[in-house]
């Protein structure tokens, strides 16, 4: 993707606003269009940096990759999969899940964090998928416009924009959905493509309003890939590597880390 042919403009830190800008405000057409370049070029520099096209790393169907999301939250990749192996391997589907004892379900998971509140909160979404469905089934989301499977998704108890778009994105839908993860926010605040005080359940729609309108599946799930890698690996919580940081030039936050003067 082409840089664009000047300079883009770079946001004060959040520090040396005079005061934070309300969440309700529209922001004008300029600002808006400077938020996409940004993330434009943010996403073309990262993409050099990690490589993309990036390779999906599973396509489970919407169903396996629903359980698999919620008992991913605040939990390690390996043992969010350890314990989606062991749910697997315990009962022999996700209807036995839905009916099982709920001290059943808890010791399967027991690997991920908050398993004694997980395990309800998965039989509780599994039962409403069933009352909603007639049976446990997600097929039906394949013939939704995307935005009507990601709301039919987020209305489930238990589910909110990460999930459903972590189902549409993830899954063998592969649908143009952009998941936010606690790694791909820190770095899009810090860039200041979101107020700093923006939660993360409400910085989805905010992000994928950037994106261009004729990105497909890949280009979504690269966006969401290079932002989350690059919180893992360079933008960290704490002591983030700025001096080693190919967005050092457009991050505001970077800029008062390193001492340097922001660009006017």
């Amino acid at each position: 993707m082409p840089a664009p042919a000047v300079p883009l403009p770079l946001p004060q830190p959040e520090a040396q606003r005079r005061a934070p800008a309300r969440r309700t405000q529209r922001l004008p057409p300029a600002a808006d269009a400077a938020k996409r370049a940004l993330a434009l070029e943010a996403h073309r520099r990262l993409c050099a940096e990690y490589g993309c096209p990036i390779g999906y790393f599973q396509a489970l169907d919407p169903l396996d990759e629903l359980v698999s999301s919620l008992l991913s939250h605040r939990t390690k990749n390996r043992d969010s999969a350890r314990a989606f192996a062991a749910l697997r391997s315990a009962f022999p589907g996700w209807a036995a899940v839905r009916d099982a004892p709920v001290a059943a379900v808890e010791r399967a998971i027991a690997g991920v964090t908050w398993p004694e509140a997980k395990a309800p909160a998965l039989q509780r979404t599994l039962r409403a998928i069933t009352e909603q469905r007639g049976g446990l089934d997600l097929s039906h989301l394949a013939a939704l416009p995307d935005a009507e499977a990601a709301a039919w998704l987020a209305a489930l108890p238990g589910v909110g924009p990460k999930t459903a778009a972590a189902v549409l994105s993830f899954s063998a839908l592969r649908r143009r959905a952009l998941p936010v993860d606690s790694h791909h926010h820190r770095v899009a605040a810090r860039l200041g493509l979101i107020p700093q005080g923006l939660a993360v359940g409400p910085a989805h729609a905010v992000l994928a309003t950037l994106l261009p309108g004729d990105w497909d599946a890949q280009h979504f799930y690269d966006h969401h890939q290079v932002l989350m890698r690059h919180g893992q690996r360079r933008c960290f919580f704490r002591n983030p590597a700025c001096g080693d940081c190919v967005l050092r030039d457009l991050c505001p936050e970077g800029h008062a880390r390193l001492g340097a003067a922001a660009p006017a």
